[in-house]
C-alpha cells in the first residue's frame, strides 16, 4: 500500500451499511491499516480490504455440504481380473449374431 496516515480516507466495506462506503483510518500496524471507522455511521471495525463477509446463509451451507461430504465414502476401486466395459459389450453383440 501506499503511504496511508491516520485520517485518510479509504474504501472499506462497512459491517452496519452493508456496503463500500468511505472510511476514515483509526489505527495502522505495519504500514497498513489496522481499524477504520465508516464515514456514514460512525462505526469502527477492522480494515477488511473491501471484502464483505460471507453471509450467515452461506456459511450454513457450506457448514451441511461439508456434513455432507464427511459422510460419503470413498467410491470403490475396480478389481483387475474384472474386463473393461469394452470386452463386455463386444460378447453380447456376438451372441445375438
Amino acid at each position: 500500500m501506499s503511504d496511508h496516515r491516520l485520517g485518510d480516507v479509504i474504501d472499506d466495506h462497512c459491517i452496519k451499511c452493508r456496503r463500500i462506503t468511505n472510511h476514515s483510518i483509526v489505527s495502522i500496524v505495519n504500514a497498513e491499516a489496522a481499524k477504520v471507522r465508516c464515514r456514514t455511521c460512525y462505526h469502527d471495525h477492522d480494515y477488511r480490504h473491501e471484502i464483505a463477509p460471507p453471509s450467515k446463509k452461506d456459511l450454513k451451507k457450506l457448514e451441511l455440504f461439508n456434513q455432507v461430504l464427511s459422510g460419503v465414502s470413498a467410491p470403490a476401486q475396480p478389481d483387475d481380473e474384472t474386463p473393461p466395459l469394452v470386452e463386455k459389450k463386444a460378447k453380447a453383440k456376438s451372441k445375438k449374431a
